[in-house]
């Protein structure tokens, strides 16, 4: 058996945490896309001279967050506040709840026309950290995380996950609270010390820095490697498979 130096991490780590959109799937780019439309819609009914939503709206204030507070925080940047609302509000309500709702039904339909597409180096990166002998947990904001993991083909190879639906029933900050990594890190029975962060969101990076695990890796996918970095990233890679070196 390999150690964990042999997937890029130090010596002592004993369990890698995940984040899912972004780092281990493609559906960031769903995300992104269903978040424009569905912004871009509710900004026009209120002024049609509005500035669109961006993929810079999304980094810095939706990316790796639960959908609700994803909707108040890119809203109050826009100066505009929401009545909460309720789930099951009809779509084109104006609260919080019915914008997060839009949102889903547009992600959920994608993901059932096109399927999950995987990022192949992380799930080589995947397989190899089970092959060193460390723990795996898929650590998510998305309340379809189970649903994306098996659709995706590897929750073989993930020992425990805390999405949407987890964070919800434990009441769960969302990132860039430490909660459900520290949660990922309770899960497979492993100290934050112990484990390390993968993310792709600065929010996310901020949330593996907040919780003191042992190193916090970023996943540049759309151009932020300095944004990573300064939220607490020890190191930032375009994808998993450079922590491997040479095959």
């Amino acid at each position: 058996m390999s150690s964990p130096r042999s997937v890029g991490l130090p010596d002592g780590v004993r369990a890698c945490l995940f984040d899912l959109d972004g780092v281990l799937t493609r559906t960031a780019t769903v995300h992104m896309a269903a978040w424009k439309r569905t912004f871009d819609e509710f900004l026009r009914t209120r002024d049609p001279a509005a500035p669109e939503f961006s993929q810079e709206d999304y980094n810095r204030h939706v990316d790796g967050k639960p959908r609700a507070d994803g909707v108040r925080d890119f809203l109050a940047s826009r100066g505009i506040t929401l009545p909460e609302g309720e789930p099951g509000d009809p779509p084109d309500a104006a609260t919080v709840q019915a914008v997060a709702g839009r949102k889903n039904e547009l992600v959920l339909a994608e993901l059932d026309e096109h399927g999950v597409e995987v990022y192949e180096g992380s799930v080589r990166y995947l397989r190899a950290a089970r092959e060193a002998g460390l723990a795996t947990a898929v650590v998510t904001a998305s309340a379809n995380g189970e649903h994306v993991v098996s659709v995706a083909g590897f929750a073989d190879l993930v020992d425990a996950r805390v999405d949407g639906v987890t964070a919800k029933r434990d009441g769960l900050r969302g990132k860039p609270a430490p909660d459900t990594f520290l949660a990922g890190a309770r899960a497979l029975g492993v100290e934050p010390g112990e484990a390390v962060v993968f993310e792709d969101a600065i929010a996310g990076v901020a949330a593996g820095r907040a919780g003191n695990f042992a190193s916090v890796v970023g996943v540049d996918r759309v151009g932020q490697a300095d944004g990573l970095r300064e939220a607490g990233a020890d190191v930032v890679v375009t994808d998993l498979a450079e922590l491997l070196g040479p095959s």
